[in-house]
């Protein structure tokens, strides 16, 4: 027994690891959003279009990557994902030197397939490492190494740079992102000699398929009526999380806050207080629903408080936004993958392409922005915010 807990300890470890990974990836984008505005004197819903352009690689790549999964194993398509941010890193380098919008966007795209690829190996597999019950615990942990990455980036980028962001040019992008290739190159290597288990979820294999009765009787993922709603919360929660995680520096440019790159730490210390709740309560205090109608609220009122309070106090209401964000993710992803036994992997990839809201949603904010203002362009987030609060209430339960 002490063996097994030292495997699944050195697993969280190492996955943990690549939760980082994805979320340094992700945080990115925040930096490149003020900067290509800036540099290519793009409108803001332009310079979203970043992210549109990361996530929409889900959308595409998130039933592939359970095909690649299932011939593979987890842990080479975790290894393949960081070759694919590594070439799309790589071609951030041209994309400055020839000042191109479209190219930059391959690039994120290229990196969002990457990404697309680690998402669907390590969600999953963080989901059955352990009892289904316990599993937004694991998520807890994983999601503060990758929410504390967010920030990390642009930081990163600052501090390598040696500028603040609204004096940076596109040729000083070089030196920071050589040395994130060189780092991604060395985290593949990492997961391929990693000692990471092979994991499969209650009635996957044929062999034990009487063992989860409800999917027994089911002849298609389509046939799972909490899956699907839980999909559509995921497509819902991503965008308002990117919304959350990603606007910060822009919105502080856009009401005259000196130091803006600084405010990038708001969210994520409102993500990290939410998963150090989630890891104390869950599932000895609150079970995974409980958690995510909690958080709905919380975000529902912190969206609301962003819209309605004096510019220069409403950035920091978008901590709240980031809490009910926290644990969001963890409850959604275990709630929605119940029962699905043979279906587990098809389950996930369903789940994978649901993150091309992040795709959405925000490009949609980028455009009100232009329209409306930057901080009425965050009433976006209150109907996604209000669904999720349905899911948490009635709509995981649904069965037939």
């Amino acid at each position: 027994m002490t063996q097994k807990n030292n495997k699944i300890v050195i697993a969280l470890l190492v996955v943990g690891v690549m939760f980082f990974a994805i979320g340094f990836a992700l945080g990115i984008n925040s930096y490149l959003i003020p900067l290509l505005k800036n540099s290519l004197h793009v409108s803001s819903g332009e310079s979203y279009l970043i992210l549109a352009a990361t996530f929409s690689a889900f959308l595409i790549f998130g039933y592939p990557a359970s095909l690649v999964i299932g011939k593979i194993g987890y842990k080479n398509t975790m290894m393949l994902s960081f070759l694919m941010f590594a070439v799309g890193f790589v071609l951030y380098l041209p994309s400055a030197s020839m000042e191109s919008l479209p190219l930059f966007l391959l690039a994120s795209f290229i990196s969002g397939m990457g990404n697309a690829f680690l998402q669907a190996s390590v969600n999953p597999y963080i989901t059955i490492l352990g009892p289904i019950d316990s599993a937004a615990k694991r998520m807890s942990f994983m999601g503060i190494a990758n929410k504390l990455a967010w920030p990390v980036a642009p930081l990163f980028l600052s501090l390598v740079i040696g500028k603040s962001v609204e004096n940076v040019q596109l040729s000083d992008i070089y030196l920071p992102f050589y040395i994130i290739i060189s780092i991604f190159l060395i985290l593949g290597v990492l997961a391929y000699f990693a000692p990471l288990p092979e994991v499969k979820a209650v009635g996957e294999d044929e062999d034990d398929a009487d063992e989860c009765a409800y999917a027994a009787s089911k002849t298609s993922v389509w046939q799972f009526p909490h899956l699907l709603l839980g999909v559509l919360a995921l497509f819902l929660y991503v965008g308002v999380e990117t919304i959350s995680l990603s606007t910060l520096v822009d919105y502080a440019q856009s009401i005259n806050l000196p130091n803006a790159e600084l405010y990038a730490w708001i969210a994520p210390v409102g993500m990290v207080i939410g998963y150090i709740c989630g890891i104390i309560f869950i599932p000895k205090y609150i079970n995974q629903a409980t958690a995510l109608l909690i958080c709905s609220i919380l975000a529902i009122f912190g969206a609301f408080m962003v819209v309605f309070t004096p510019e220069d106090i409403s950035i920091w209401f978008i901590a709240f936004m980031a809490v009910g964000c926290s644990l969001m993710w963890p409850a959604l992803w275990p709630l929605a993958m119940t029962d699905l036994g043979k279906y587990t992997k098809a389950g996930s990839s369903l789940m994978v392409i649901a993150i091309v809201g992040g795709a959405l949603i925000p490009t949609i904010y980028g455009f009100a922005k232009d329209s409306f203002g930057a901080q009425n362009a965050y009433w976006v987030c209150i109907p996604c915010f209000l669904y999720i609060l349905y899911y948490a209430l009635k709509g995981h339960k649904i069965r037939s």
